[in-house]
């Protein structure tokens, strides 16, 4: 009998997709035993019925919780082809679609922190698809995984200090379906000003952010062109009027403003949350800048995506599905017990251990309660303090794009 010995790789590999297909099934099994409803899908599918109804989007109430729309009117565009299939199909679909999404993140994560290897990004997306941040995105039939590979599709393609052809074009498009991606823009755009006034060549980030600014500005004003009455109602109010999208102190929401309104027993906690707002916003872009203009791209990415989700006036849990870069970042440059406690916050579930629901009972939680509905918060801010201490070592003068694209994270 002729045995034929297989190369390691060759044998690693559909061992990896096997392991993750059956952790997938294990997951879609869970996902129709718990009854999920996928309650925003339905809204969306709900925009995109009344743009194609003519109706007025933003004076739309979806489901039985009489949802409003809060994203732009060039999302409610594209939720027109949510349309086309019907509910049950539809769930399907989303279902599938974001697991498929979730394996192309954490390939792309894997390769923002300079992991290679193909059969790694099966492995880590069979265990990341039950982190809460993933299971409460796939349970709702969110977009985050959609937009977060079009961020990191975008920058894991073009390196620090390099702009290629559509350099931009996913991060524009990712903020003209959800505000809360412009922050990447703009620490591109503060890269490149901090290169040329540090004596470099800035142009490249500057090109990036402009790539960036030309794609939002196509999509919005494609927008305006179909949907002018939306448009303007959305841009002269709706995307001022956070609260549409629910309760600011509801302990889902992980932003520092949800923390700030539980801490002070009130839904708003107005100045101070911008004060603080205003101080994390300066430090995590500072952070991100200093790491971008060392050639360390992964950790620019995780602290511009971690501060985005702090500073946004809310963040819900399965926004911060941003912690599966992070976690592979914090292991892959040996900050390992940093990595695995950031991993068990994200995989206990712990927002939903404390009262929420009917009532508001998040404006009256003890002291350990409001401790346990701020972790995805407190890992945050621990992750930007990590990275500002990175941010205080000598950086040596920025010279030219190539230089800096190969300098040692």
């Amino acid at each position: 009998m002729t045995v034929i010995a297989f190369p390691g790789d060759r044998r690693r590999l559909p061992v990896a997709v096997g392991a993750c297909l059956l952790s997938f099934a294990a997951f879609w099994l869970a996902q129709r035993a718990a009854h999920v409803t996928m309650v925003d899908l339905m809204v969306y599918r709900a925009e995109g019925a009344a743009v194609r109804a003519g109706g007025d989007l933003y004076a739309l109430r979806a489901t039985a919780a009489h949802l409003p729309p809060t994203y732009p009117p060039f999302a409610a565009l594209l939720f027109t082809a949510l349309t086309l299939p019907g509910t049950t199909v539809l769930r399907t679909l989303a279902t599938a679609g974001n697991l498929a999404l979730l394996v192309v993140f954490v390939r792309l994560s894997l390769r923002l922190v300079g992991h290679a290897r193909v059969e790694s990004a099966w492995w880590v997306a069979a265990a990341a698809v039950w982190c809460e941040p993933v299971w409460t995105t796939v349970r709702y039939g969110q977009v985050n995984l959609l937009l977060a590979v079009l961020v990191l599709w975008d920058l894991a393609r073009h390196p620090a200090g390099r702009c290629g052809r559509w350099a931009g074009a996913g991060l524009g498009l990712a903020a003209a379906i959800k505000l809360t991606p412009a922050l990447f823009p703009a620490f591109l755009l503060a890269t490149g000003v901090a290169a040329r006034r540090g004596g470099g060549h800035g142009e490249p980030w500057l090109r990036h952010a402009r790539g960036a600014a030309t794609a939002f500005a196509g999509a919005t004003l494609l927008a305006a062109a179909a949907l002018p009455y939306d448009s303007w109602r959305y841009w002269t109010g709706v995307a001022f009027r956070p609260d549409r999208a629910g309760h600011p102190e509801a302990t889902a929401n992980q932003a520092l403003r949800g923390v700030l309104a539980r801490l002070s027993h009130t839904p708003d906690p107005g100045t101070p949350w911008l004060a603080v707002a205003a101080v994390v916003a300066v430090l995590g872009l500072a952070a991100a800048v200093a790491a971008e203009l060392r050639g360390a791209r992964a950790w620019a990415v995780c602290a511009c995506a971690v501060t985005a989700l702090l500073i946004s006036p809310v963040s819900w849990t399965h926004h911060w599905v941003w912690c599966v870069p992070v976690v592979a970042l914090l292991w892959t440059r040996g900050h390992r017990v940093a990595a695995v406690g950031t991993a068990l916050v994200f995989c206990a579930y712990v927002p939903w251990w404390v009262p929420h629901g009917t009532g508001r009972p998040e404006l009256h939680l003890t002291g350990p309660q409001l401790a346990l509905s701020a972790l995805y918060a407190g890992a945050g801010a621990l992750f930007l303090a990590l990275a500002l201490t990175r941010a205080s070592l000598p950086v040596s003068r920025p010279r030219s794009p190539a230089r800096q694209a190969v300098t040692k994270e």
